[in-house]
């Protein structure tokens, strides 16, 4: 089969597309045919030896994927042959908390991931797909979805009436933006396009935010908030955008941190979050658990992934080029199959 390795830190262009021998599932486990993988952030961290210390090579990247079950081993009971799946980020955290022995299982980074014709995983590692959404569209959950779920209701617990700041308009905040008023929440994003400040609002934002044009972003959030602060803030940014939305949270409001976007090692003041008592939670994806709430919700509100562009299989490092020019809205696809294919996945 074809895959694609991670070879050394050397980057993107270093991505190597290699033959090795089809996987054969052993008890517990099962072959998928991967139809469809995406793109986050963490992968670009990963292949530019970002991620972490003590990253083996060879490695086949990516976390998120969707396909097809053509083979289990002994004692399979989860999934058949032919069920639509998509595997879960970190493939021992079914549920409770997270653990470092759970963490040492995420796809794409501790051991091998999806960017591959394909993978074997363990039945317990799986999710089945909603019925109405494409190989394509699965293919966009298993992270950033999950992420967005995860800060925002699980431990967020959103509900009608209140408000959430959302920054940029990549994979997970665009997911945030939807669940967030699927529970009748009011939504603030920002962007430094116009173009996708416009797309946001026919998603349903209540309010948008050019963060080039009024670099002060957090005071325009305190006034579109009756000089009170959001209730909840998806923080993609990191260090360069916290002390920001420190200040653009109420008085025992809630900042899920998800990403390093603008950077890391800038001192933060941590004043704010003692004087108004406020609950900053680091968020990492989240269990199987959580996926198939999301899952279930997902369903019942018949939520749309939105995904920027597809590329194919052949051209995975100029997808990894797009991503990292941080011209998408949503999601980054790279498909094994034919968009025709894809789109008629749902009813096999």
């Amino acid at each position: 089969m074809k895959a694609y390795e991670i070879q050394s830190n050397a980057g993107i262009d270093a991505l190597a597309l290699v033959d090795r021998p089809e996987p054969k599932p052993a008890d517990g486990q099962v072959l998928i045919q991967v139809k469809a993988t995406s793109l986050n952030y963490r992968d670009l961290l990963v292949i530019e030896g970002a991620y972490g210390a003590g990253q083996k090579y060879p490695l086949i990247p990516m976390s998120d994927g969707a396909g097809e079950v053509v083979a289990v081993g002994e004692g399979v009971t989860r999934v058949k042959i032919g069920d639509r799946v998509a595997g879960i980020f970190f493939q021992d955290w079914i549920y409770g908390s997270l653990t470092k022995e759970k963490m040492k299982s995420d796809l794409g980074g501790g051991i091998d991931g999806m960017l591959a014709e394909y993978v074997v995983l363990h039945q317990d590692g799986l999710v089945i797909l909603p019925d109405y959404l494409s190989y394509i569209e699965g293919a966009t959950l298993p992270c950033a979805a999950v992420t967005a779920w995860h800060g925002l209701v699980t431990k967020g617990n959103i509900g009608a009436g209140d408000s959430v700041l959302l920054l940029g308009t990549g994979g997970v905040s665009i997911f945030a933006l939807q669940f967030a008023k699927i529970h009748g929440a009011r939504a603030i994003i920002t962007s430094s396009s116009d173009e996708k400040l416009a797309r946001a609002k026919q998603l349903g934002a209540d309010e948008t935010i050019n963060y080039k044009a009024t670099p002060d972003w957090e005071k325009q959030v305190y006034q579109l908030t009756n000089r009170t602060g959001v209730d909840h803030l998806v923080e993609v940014g990191g260090a360069g955008t916290l002390p920001k939305s420190l200040q653009a949270v109420r008085i025992g409001g809630r900042i899920s941190l998800i990403g390093l976007l603008s950077g890391r090692g800038n001192e933060i003041d941590p004043m704010p979050i003692l004087f108004k008592s406020l609950t900053v939670q680091g968020i990492y994806v989240g269990s199987r658990e959580m996926f198939e709430a999301m899952n279930q919700a997902m369903q019942q509100h018949q939520i749309k992934p939105i995904i920027d562009r597809v590329f194919p299989f052949t051209e995975a490092r100029e997808a990894y080029h797009y991503l990292k020019s941080a011209a998408h809205f949503g999601k980054v696809v790279i498909r094994n199959t034919s968009l025709r294919e894809a789109a008629l996945s749902t009813s096999s």
